[in-house]
């Protein structure tokens, strides 16, 4: 510290930006300027013997929030000091000098005198400056060369240094500093604080030379696009997935494999280079298909582009002009109005009657009112904030600009979105651990016949050939093919459902999906405000709310009504829009804001031609409504030529329509407005409100013929006629009613399992009541605030766990830690997060995946997008949707039905099990592939199966049948099952494998050695001689080989039996893949309840994989070009009794499945009431019973708190489904451990969960 310097008594500068020291005009005075992407910005005052440099410092908005005053006299220390208009000086601090002679630190300091200050901006040269130790002089270091990237941040700690190396910032920091709620205050300062903040003037605006220096330190107002994936490295990676790499290892090692028989003089080796060339073909081919499939979903950052406008009006120099959007910096002075788009985030100046639409932002249907004062401390609910990427519906208002570019909220959104998501899917997960497992088959059991060839005898060489034979043989060639094609078939189906599929992974992530968190506004509702409720005659009216319309939904006959229906036509400014006569009224396009486009509709509906009934009714003037009033009144000449009086009618906040009328008209006679009549108006506001609408009081009044005579001159602004003494006419409640499909659609997502959450940034009034409509909560449900009430408790005394339905808002979500609310999503079922920023929404999301869900979000807007990105599956709608959200999501319903998402669900679900079936099918017939080479290795038996014949398996006769199983019907209870487990109910399991290998692949495996050793009989080769045959057969050298009756066989005889062996396994595999296809119709249920025939592609599957066999056989020119030969007839019915077998074996096995569901070695893809149970280990099935124990303990414990609530009623119901649960898990571990082991287990059960033992056993 500077010797005479005071002790530091202010706390430590919050400085947030990079700083430099730069070298000013006068030797003791120096400037501490801001650098990097930051403009200089100073204020000095000069004397004789004293500078004043003052220092802004920019907040993370760029907004200058500390002031830093430092004065210097010539000879002594610098002094820290306060200026007149530094009142948001955070701290005060002293420059002292440090050992190195080009770094300074500046300390807690001290605080002098007051100056006054002169505003303007530095010229000041770049430079580092450090100071001797008396501060008497200055030395310049570094000039403008020096790079400024070579100065860090300052420390905030007190003792802030500069760093010599700037730290870079992590990219999961700013992602998570992203999701973080915006903090700002500038919609709650003055406007003079303002004006200060971004040295601008609310008249004249900036001047060109400040706005030209900030434009350079801000940058265009645009979004910056991230740094793209340049396309090679796309196509690059469609080509090195979990599949294609391992087919690119089988491909090097066949390749390795044809180099080495050439190199050794073998005629048969390039059936390995044809092998090769095959299988790069199919990785290149579906590579490509992919690409194309990536390539048509553009730039998430392009969709948000569009939302700039491309003009604006700007005050500079206090002139107006019309600019580009992109070079509008922050300060500038813009004016909007009717019909433009906000170009940046504003804070509002002046406003006359201005409405913007915020509903792709904030979900909000109703166009909000936009005026200059400060309404909430959230500066996303405030009403002087305008918000880019926003409307102007109507009216006009002048806003200084706050944030432009990436800093606007929207910026911020499309960061989020750009920046989020790209996990893989659970499909891919899947395929990942399909390739592990037959990857670690694969070099296991090729690295197990290395060694027991090395054993045997063979040279090092050959057994590297077999280890490389099994390799290849275990890869399933056409299985990427078959993966694909299912997915496309699916998104096409889901096409004709009008769901566009744009990733087609994400077909089957749909499947799997167990929670939704859906946007309202326009996925759950229809997106337009429609007249739910009238109260009238002291009696609540339901309106028609449906998307026709009808009109007629109550009685009419009323002379209130009539009143009521009156006042409601002529104080309303909307209007149709031309040519529209032929659309129905619901259809139609209005001219004005949605409570009167609501309004229109209805008395259309109701009423009759609204434009004519208004004709003969001739406004005599208009009071539009303003935030002051809150009315909006209009008076008219009435019909009647022989009556000379005026008619006043007004609407407007319920409340102060009241306060303005002194009678209540009740069945058509005009009542005195007494305090019986004033509860039953608060007790009908009050309900209608309680339900979410938006309620507006009418009113109307007679003016007197003497004291307003016809031609009176009105003033609406005087106001020179009665506004008091009027007759309340009644109320009408308007909302945006749910779509008519989406109830049904929550309640199949119940019964399916999956758990519908709403996430909307509408009021938590009207998001509970929406809920509540479309059943995302459930008749009953109580929260822990009805509880309480009902209870008459306070809050905090209710237990949580017994409220099954809660709403949470923003705020509250803002101060949740992310345990909180995981603890929230886990105890209550029913959930609504209402008032929500698209920051919450995606850390919503990423809650439920924290919980183990898979998460499906629906939505349109723009502040969708980051949560839509995130999710597992994004669902966008494709007629309101944003092109933001459309780009963002996964899935586009392009009928904006929220039902379709049940489709979506069904068939996600159908082709995983469709999938399962296939890859069954696939694997099998590796076994009967496989065993020929082991065989081969083995006994030194003649190879039975040739590499290409291995290859037309694979590409050509079984690719139509295993693509046919996609087009499988679901089974009867698809929809009745919960959510696969994704970590339990994998794409390829222990019992799965074990099945299709050494069960159904055994069985075709003896049916190709029948068939081989009976051809090879047949031609003289007995099966005892065949062993150790293998080194003769292949000599080339050797042309008398004895056969077992003594005749002899030239190399090129015995090379036409092997081709001839090569067909009849060929043919035995086909035979019985018929059968094995027939089987794996099902999973669980028996293939004659699922019919034979109903799939006619799987029937001309069979029919083309017989004609194809028969193609390949006896086509002429085959044996020299794929290795086949004609065959005897009688050699395709050796297998038939083995597909028999298959067809009987499996029938029996889902008898026993069905009839014991929790035999783990029976439910090899069973998804009954223990689909997950029979896929566990033994360690997981262990765990599986200490959870639903657990959760059996939690339901009793509800059920004898409050054995009347809704709660224990479900409870009730879960019991029985987790004592089954229990019962299975107790059944199967029962069977696999030992008994004393069983009966520790079972008291283990009794003691630690206290539940009853025939619920645990």
């Amino acid at each position: 510290m500077v010797q005479g310097a005071p002790s530091p008594q202010l706390p430590a500068l919050d400085v947030s930006r990079w700083g430099q020291i730069c070298e000013s005009s006068h030797p003791a005075c120096f400037l501490l300027a801001l650098f990097g992407s930051d403009a200089t910005i100073n204020h000095r005052a000069g004397t004789d013997k004293k500078d004043i440099a003052v220092v802004l410092f920019p907040s993370l908005s760029l907004a200058p929030k500390l002031l830093l005053i430092i004065t210097m006299e010539t000879g002594k220390a610098p002094q820290v000091a306060k200026g007149t208009r530094g009142d948001d000086v955070l701290g005060l601090g002293l420059l002292q000098h440090t050992q190195s002679p080009n770094h300074v630190r500046l300390h807690e300091g001290l605080q002098a005198g007051e100056s006054t200050l002169q505003r303007r901006a530095s010229n000041t040269s770049s430079g580092t400056v450090a100071f001797s130790t008396n501060w008497s002089s200055w030395v310049r270091t570094k000039g403008k060369e020096s790079s400024l990237d070579t100065y860090d941040m300052f420390e905030m700690d007190g003792d802030m240094e500069k760093k010599k190396k700037k730290k870079k910032v992590n990219k999961k920091e700013k992602m998570e500093g992203m999701k973080k709620e915006i903090d700002i205050d500038d919609h709650e300062i003055t406007i003079d604080e303002l004006e200060m903040r971004y040295n601008t003037s609310v008249t004249k605006g900036l001047t060109s030379t400040f706005a030209a220096q900030v434009f350079e330190r801000d940058g265009p107002n645009e979004l910056k696009p991230p740094k793209g994936t340049p396309e090679y490295v796309k196509f690059a990676r469609q080509l090195a997935g979990g599949l294609q790499c391992l087919m690119w290892v089988a491909a090097c090692i066949c390749s390795i494999a044809f180099g080495i028989e050439l190199a050794k003089g073998n005629v048969n080796c390039f059936d390995n280079l044809y092998l090769a060339v095959v299988l790069i073909a199919v990785v290149v081919v579906t590579g490509c298909f992919g690409y194309y499939q990536e390539f048509k979903s553009t730039n998430i950052i392009a969709s948000f582009k569009n939302l700039v406008p491309q003009q604006a009006v700007v005050i500079r120099d206090g002139q107006k002009n019309v600019i580009n959007a992109y070079q509008l910096v922050v300060g500038d002075m813009v004016e909007i109005k009717g019909g433009d788009g906000i170009p940046a985030d504003i804070r509002i100046i002046t406003s006359q009657a201005c409405k913007v639409d915020n509903s792709s932002l904030t979900g909000e249907s109703e166009p909000q009112s936009r005026t200059p004062e400060c309404t909430h401390e959230n500066p996303l609910e405030t009403k002087n904030i305008a918000f880019f990427s926003t409307t102007c519906m109507e009216g006009i208002a002048t806003g200084m600009i706050i944030s432009t570019g990436d800093r606007t909220i929207i910026g911020r959104i499309a960061t989020l979105a750009s920046g989020v998501g790209n996990e893989k899917t659970p499909i891919a997960i899947e395929i990942e651990h399909f390739v592990d497992i037959i990857a670690g088959l694969a070099i296991f059991f090729g690295f197990t016949f290395f060694v027991v060839a090395m054993f045997i005898g063979y040279a090092f060489l050959e057994a590297m050939i077999f280890f490389m034979a099994i390799v290849v043989a275990y890869v399933p060639e056409g299985l990427l093919a078959t993966v694909t094609v299912c997915l496309s078939l699916t998104a096409k189906r889901l096409a004709r459902k009008n769901c566009v599929v744009k990733n087609l992974e994400a077909v089957e992530t749909l499947g799997s999906t167990s929670v939704i968190c859906s946007d309202k506004t326009g996925t759950l509702t229809q997106n337009r405000m429609t007249v739910a409720h009238l109260w009238f005659d002291n009696h609540v009216h339901a309106a028609d709310t449906t998307e026709d319309q009808s009109g007629k939904s109550f009685d009419q006959s009323s002379e209130t009504w009539r009143s009521l229906a009156r006042v409601a036509t002529l104080c309303n400014r909307a209007t149709f829009r031309p040519d529209q006569e032929g659309l129905p009224i619901p259809k139609r396009l209005v001219v004005g804001d949605a409570s009167e486009t609501a309004l229109l509709k209805f008395t259309e509906l109701s009423v009759g031609n609204v434009m004519d009934y208004r004709d003969r009714f001739k406004k005599a003037v208009e009071v539009p409504f303003n935030s002051t009033n809150k009315f909006q009144l209009s008076i008219h000449e009435l019909d009647d030529p022989l009556d000379l009086r005026y008619l006043l009618v007004m609407k407007g906040a319920p409340e102060r329509i009241l306060e303005r009328c002194s009678t209540i008209l009740i069945k058509g006679q005009e009542l005195p407005l007494d305090e019986q009549w004033s509860e039953a108006f608060q007790t009908a506001y009050m309900d209608l409100g309680g339900l979410g609408e938006r309620v507006l009081g009418f009113c109307h009044l007679y003016l007197s013929e003497k004291e307003v005579p016809r031609g009176y001159q009105f003033d609406a602004d005087e106001m020179n006629f009665p506004t008091s003494g009027l007759c309340f006419a009644g109320l009408i409640s308007m909302i945006d009613p749910p779509r008519a499909t989406v109830p049904g659609a929550v309640m199949k997502c119940r019964t399916a399992g999956i758990r519908v959450v709403m996430v909307t940034g509408d009021h938590p009034i009207t998001a509970r009541a929406i809920a509540a409509n479309v059943g995302i909560i459930t008749e009953g449900s109580e929260t822990v605030e009805d509880i309480a009430q009902r209870m008459r408790i306070p809050v905090e005394q209710v237990n949580k766990r017994d409220a099954r339905a809660c709403v949470i808002s923003g705020g509250q979500l803002k101060d949740m830690s992310s345990e909180e609310l995981d603890e929230a999503l886990r105890n209550h079922p029913e959930m609504v997060f209402a008032r929500t920023s698209p920051q919450q929404k995606l850390i919503i999301v990423e809650s439920c995946q924290r919980l183990g869900s898979i998460v499906a979000v629906t939505g349109d807007g723009v502040n969708d997008s980051p949560a839509l990105k995130k999710a597992d599956i994004g669902v966008a709608m494709g007629i309101a949707g944003s092109d933001a959200a459309k780009n963002a999501a996964d899935m586009i319903l392009l009928d904006d039905n929220f039902a379709s998402i049940v489709t979506g669900v069904e068939q996600g679900r159908l082709i995983f099990d469709n999938l399962k079936k296939s890859i069954a099918y696939t694997l099998t017939k590796n076994i009967p592939e496989l065993t020929p080479y082991l065989i081969y290795i083995t006994c030194s038996v003649p190879l039975p199966l040739g590499c290409i014949t291995i290859l037309f398996i694979e590409l050509a006769t079984d690719i139509y049948p295993s693509v046919s199983l996609a087009y499988e019907k679901a089974e009867s209870d698809i929809m009745n099952l919960k959510p696969r487990n994704p970590r339990r109910d994998r794409l390829v399991n222990e019992s799965l494998a074990v099945y299709s290998y050494f069960q159904i692949g055994a069985i075709q495996s003896f049916a190709g050695f029948t068939d081989y050793f009976a051809a090879m009989a047949q031609e003289g080769w007995y099966p005892l001689l065949c062993i150790g045959l293998r080194a003769h057969w292949e000599n080339v050298h050797f042309q008398d080989m004895q056969d077992s009756y003594g005749q002899e066989w030239t190399f090129n005889q015995r090379l036409y039996q092997q081709y001839t062996c090569y067909t009849v396994f060929f043919v035995s595999i086909e035979i019985c893949q018929i059968s094995d296809v027939l089987i794996r119709k099902t999973r669980r249920l028996s293939v004659f309840t699922q019919g034979f025939f109903r799939n006619k592609v799987l029937v001309s599957a069979i029919v083309f994989q017989l004609l194809l066999g028969n193609l390949l056989c006896y086509c002429p020119g085959m044996p020299n070009i794929f290795n086949f030969m004609p065959i005897r007839v009688q050699w395709w019915f050796v297998p038939v009794p083995y597909g028999i077998l298959i067809f009987v074996y499996d029938e029996i096995r889902k008898l026993g499945v069905r009839r014991h569901p929790g035999n783990g070695y029976l439910a090899v893809a069973s998804r009954g009431a223990a689909q997950d149970v029979a896929v566990l280990s033994r360690a997981e099935r262990l765990d599986a019973v200490m959870e639903h124990c657990t959760q059996m303990k939690w339901v009793q414990e509800a059920v004898t708190r409050d054995p009347e609530s809704q709660a224990a009623q479900d409870s009730s119901a879960e019991i029985n489904s987790l004592q089954l649960r229990s019962q299975l898990l107790a059944t199967e571990w029962h069977e696999l451990i030992p008994a004393p082991m069983f009966t520790l287990y079972r008291l283990s059960l009794r003691f630690l969960f206290l539940c009853d033992y025939k619920h645990a056993h």
